[in-house]
This record gives structure tokens, sequence and C-alpha cells, in this order.
């Protein structure tokens, strides 16, 4: 059993930045690709990058160049910093958490955890 809990999100304008951070805990094993995923209102949630163990990481072509996904495994934690945000950024975003991969930002049932989620709000 994973348990998975972000924080960091917020409201900041058109141009700003956020770090948002997810903690996990349980099986370690079970977290060996984690990523992060968003959903507006009334829309489907997407991908927008993925980890692996061993820090790989792939992003979704709307946000290459200005999120950056990292790792630390000592601290069973990831962390999403946001750059340069844009009105169409917005959303819940959550971190999930699949094993064994692959890690790439692809909402399926292979993401089997997942947190409660945290708003990011961009205006214009």
């Amino acid at each position: 059993q994973v348990e998975l809990v972000e924080s960091g999100g917020g409201s900041v304008q058109a141009g700003g930045s956020l770090r948002l951070s997810c903690a996990s805990t349980g099986n370690p094993y079970a977290t060996y690709c984690m990523g992060w995923f968003r959903q507006a209102p009334g829309k489907e949630r997407e991908g927008v990058a993925g980890i692996a163990s061993d820090g790989i990481a792939t992003y979704a072509d709307s946000v290459k160049g200005r999120f950056t996904i990292s790792r630390d495994n000592a601290k069973n934690t990831i962390y999403l910093q946001m750059n340069s945000l844009k009105p169409e950024d917005s959303g819940m975003y959550f971190c999930g958490a699949n094993y064994p991969g692959p890690c790439l930002p692809v909402v399926t049932p292979a993401y089997g955890y997942w947190g409660q989620g945290t708003q990011v709000t961009v205006s214009s």
C-alpha cells in the first residue's frame, strides 16, 4: 500500500513559478515510477511529467522547457518545478505512482496509486 500527499499549489500570475511536492509512504517498490498529472474542470486528466527511480524523466510537449520533475529517493518525495506558468496550466495537480513502468506521463491503469491533488491557478 502507498499513500501520496501533494503540496505546494497556489495562485500565481502568468509568468510566475510554483514548486509542487509529493511525499510517499508505504511500499517503496510501488513508487518505481512516479508522475505528475493535471486535470482542469470539464477535461480529462492529462500527464505532465514522469520520472523513474533512477531519475530519468519525460515530459508532455506542453511543458517541456518550463517544468522540471525531480525526486529525492531518500525523502520519498518528488517535485515539480513550474516556471513561466500560463493560464492553461491551471488545474488540480495529482501525483501518481506505478510499478514496474513505463515511467511515462500517460494516464494508464499502471498508475495504481494517486494523491488527493493540489490546486494550481494561473491568472492572466
